[in-house]
């Protein structure tokens, strides 16, 4: 159980970790492995609007969830995987199911966002991805799921890279012309 001391701003967990509290609004919790976790009251209505976990405890969170609909509810996650300080996946969870069923990948690490990958049906498979595979700022790959059986079923391709489409491959239910596509994997940004 808990224990909160009002006057040190800080209370102990029973052994998890220290908690100490920077503002009334923000709570921050060291674990005894180095990790933190910080919670955030932005808005002061009492709920959390930011949750920042920083797994090796150098100061730098490696994601930060927000609720950026006043919901009380965390809809987006950011995740910094090499902690430059530029954001390497943005997901958010547009039906709030407590599941990211859209994200935006920098794969190369520029800042800038080359992979689109979103689950508009909300059952847990990609139904659309948009990517620029060498990283130019054009988009030369795109598929869709129309069925929504977790395998595209049109797969449009500039193999050449010249902004214009050169390839479209058009799949029926047995066939799988992008064969992880139905099961995208969010943390590839890596």
């Amino acid at each position: 159980m808990s224990e909160y001391d009002g006057g040190h701003d800080s209370w102990d967990d029973g052994g998890h970790g220290t908690h100490t509290t920077d503002s009334p609004d923000v709570i921050v919790t060291q674990y005894e492995d180095g990790s933190q976790l910080a919670v955030a009251d932005t808005n002061h209505d009492g709920y959390a609007d930011l949750v920042a976990h920083d797994a090796d405890g150098d100061g730098h969170p490696e994601v930060v969830y927000a609720d950026t609909d006043g919901d009380h509810k965390l809809d987006t996650a950011v995740y910094d995987y090499n902690e430059d300080g530029k954001p390497d996946a943005v997901g958010i969870d547009r039906n709030h199911d407590g599941a990211i069923d859209e994200i935006g990948l920098d794969r190369n690490h520029d800042g800038a966002i080359d992979t689109i990958i979103s689950d508009d049906n909300f059952d847990g498979k990609a139904d659309h991805l948009v990517a620029d595979t060498n990283f130019d700022g054009r988009a030369d790959l795109a598929a869709v799921d129309n069925d929504e059986d977790g395998r595209p079923d049109a797969v449009v391709t500039d193999s050449n890279y010249d902004g214009t489409p050169d390839t479209v491959y058009y799949g029926d239910q047995d066939s799988n012309p992008l064969p992880t596509a139905g099961d995208v994997d969010p943390y590839a940004a890596r």
